[in-house]
C-alpha cells in the first residue's frame, strides 16, 4: 500500500513531467511557436491560442514542486540540506509568478530569471549538504551540476531564449530525479 511518504518522494519527477506535459501541450496549440526563434514564455503571452494552459500549467507544477520542497526538508540529513530545500521552495513560488505575470506584464522578466537562479542556489546548496554528510557519491556530482550548469548559460550565445530555458530545465531535471532517487528510501524526520 503507498504511504503519503511514497507519494511525496516523487514529487520532483511528478512536476518535471507536468512542467513537460504543459510545454509541449502548449507548444502543440501554437503552431507559430518556434523554438529556435520564441522564448516558452510565449506561450504564456495573452495574443497566445489558449495561454492559459501555459500560465495555469506553471502554477500548477509550481504547487507540486512546492510539495516535493516540503519532503526534502523532512527528510533533510542536515540544516544544509534542509536551507537547500527552502530554496526550492522560494523556487517554486518564482515559478508560479511566471505563471501569475505572464509575458508583458513588468516583472516577468524578473520572475522568470528567478526561478532559474532559486534554483541553482537550491542544487548548489543541497549538493554541499549532501558533502558535508560525506556522501560524496552524488554531492560531488550534483555541486558540481550546481556550480557548472550556469556557465554555459552565461557563456555561450543561444539561438533563442526557448532553447536556454530548455537547457535550464533538463540540468533541473537532472537534479530532480538524482534527488529522488538519493532519498527515496530516507525516513521522514519528525522536527
Amino acid at each position: 500500500m503507498a504511504t503519503v511518504k511514497d507519494a511525496l518522494t516523487y514529487m520532483g519527477v511528478a512536476a518535471a513531467a507536468l512542467a513537460w506535459i504543459v510545454i509541449i501541450v502548449s507548444i502543440s496549440l501554437n503552431p507559430w511557436f518556434n523554438l529556435l526563434h520564441n522564448a516558452l514564455s510565449d506561450l504564456g503571452n495573452p495574443h497566445a491560442n489558449y495561454y492559459w494552459v501555459y500560465n495555469y500549467g506553471l502554477v500548477a507544477t509550481a504547487i507540486v514542486m512546492f510539495t516535493y520542497s516540503i519532503y526534502l526538508l523532512l527528510v533533510s540529513g542536515n540544516k544544509i540540506e534542509a536551507m537547500g530545500s527552502s530554496f526550492v521552495a522560494v523556487a517554486s513560488i518564482f515559478l508560479a509568478l511566471i505563471g501569475v505575470f505572464h509575458e508583458g506584464t513588468y516583472p516577468h522578466a524578473f520572475v522568470s530569471q528567478w526561478f532559474f537562479t532559486q534554483m541553482d542556489l537550491a542544487v548548489v546548496t543541497w549538493s554541499i549538504g549532501l558533502v558535508i554528510d560525506r556522501n560524496l557519491n552524488y554531492g560531488v556530482p550534483l555541486l558540481l551540476l550546481g556550480l557548472l550548469a550556469p556557465l554555459p548559460a552565461l557563456l555561450l550565445k543561444w539561438p533563442s531564449t526557448a532553447t536556454l530555458e530548455v537547457y535550464g530545465i533538463l540540468v533541473i531535471d537532472v537534479w530532480a530525479i538524482a534527488a529522488t532517487v538519493l532519498t527515496r528510501n530516507r525516513v521522514i524526520r519528525v522536527r
